[in-house]
C-alpha cells in the first residue's frame, strides 16, 4: 500500500522526542498538561457521554467505543479513556514516545494499542474510530486542512472529533510562549510558534472545509491564583477546545 501524504511536521516531532522520557513527571516539562489533564477530561468524558448517550456514572461508560487518541504522546489521555471502557488506540508521530506509554500503560494494567503513526497513514489503511482526540496537534503540523481530513476520515458516520489548541492574539503569545516558556519554563522554549496558533473562527471554517460539523467549542482558563484550570462558554482567548461531527 503506499503510504499517504503525510501532514507531519519533522523538527516539531523532534521538539516532542527530546522530551519523551519525561510524560509521567506531574513536575517536569509537561506539567502544563498534568494541570490541564483534569480539566479536559471532564470536557471529552461529558461530550461523548451527550454525543452517544452515555452514563459517566456507571463503571465503564465508554464500553463499546472506538476511541483514536491521535498525538497520545505518553498517554495522558490514552489511559483515563481505557479506564472508562473504550477501545483505546494511542498515535504518535514521535517514535520514541511510544515505548514510554506502552510500560506506563503495562505497569498500569491498561490494554492500550499504542502505535509509531500518523493519522494520514491510518486513513488510508481503512481504520475507523468512534471518536478521535485531537488534542494540541494541530497547532504543530505543516498542513492544517490536510491533517483535519485525515481525521474526519478516521472517523466513522456520525463519529465524535475533539479538537484543542491555542488562539493566535497578543494574549496567548503572552502567556503561551513568553509565559509558559520563558517566565515559568513549563515547556523549553521553542516548543510553540506564535505564527502556528489557530483562532476559534479559523478552526472552525477549516473543520468545515474537511467536512465536519462544528457543534462546540468552550475556552480552557488557568486561573493563576488557584492554580487550577476550568471551562469556560466565553473566554477562548488562549487555550481552548472544539468538538464536531462526522455528519451520519
Amino acid at each position: 500500500m503506499q503510504t499517504a501524504q503525510s501532514t507531519i511536521n519533522p523538527a516539531e516531532v523532534a521538539k516532542f522526542e527530546a522530551m519523551a522520557a519525561e510524560w509521567w513527571d506531574p513536575d517536569g516539562k509537561f506539567k502544563p498538561l498534568h494541570m490541564l489533564n483534569p480539566c479536559r477530561l471532564d470536557y471529552i468524558a461529558a461530550q461523548i457521554a451527550a454525543e452517544f448517550g452515555r452514563d459517566l456514572t456507571a463503571e465503564q461508560p465508554l464500553e463499546g467505543l472506538r476511541l483514536l487518541d491521535i498525538g497520545c504522546g505518553g498517554g495522558l489521555l490514552s489511559e483515563p479513556m481505557a479506564r472508562l471502557g473504550a477501545d483505546v488506540v494511542g498515535a504518535d508521530a514521535a517514535p520514541r514516545n511510544i515505548p514510554v506509554a506502552q510500560v506506563h500503560a503495562e505497569q498500569s494494567g491498561l490494554d492500550i494499542d499504542y502505535r509509531h503513526t500518523t493519522a494520514e497513514d491510518m486513513a488510508a489503511a481503512g481504520e475507523r474510530f468512534d471518536v478521535v482526540l485531537n488534542m494540541e496537534v494541530v497547532e504543530h503540523v505543516s498542513d492544517p486542512l490536510g491533517y483535519l481530513t485525515a481525521c474526519y476520515d478516521l472517523l466513522r458516520p456520525g463519529g465524535l472529533h475533539i479538537c484543542s489548541t491555542i488562539n493566535r492574539n497578543a494574549k496567548s503569545f503572552a502567556m503561551a510562549i513568553v509565559g509558559a516558556e520563558y517566565v515559568m519554563r513549563w515547556l523549553p522554549k521553542g516548543t510553540h510558534e506564535w505564527s502556528k496558533f489557530i483562532t476559534p473562527d479559523e478552526l472552525f471554517a477549516l473543520l468545515g472545509q474537511a467536512g465536519f460539523d462544528p457543534v462546540d467549542r468552550k475556552g480552557f482558563v488557568f486561573n493563576p491564583v488557584t492554580w487550577q484550570w476550568r471551562l469556560s462558554d466565553r473566554d477562548l482567548s488562549v487555550n481552548y477546545v472544539t468538538s464536531s461531527l462526522r455528519p451520519a
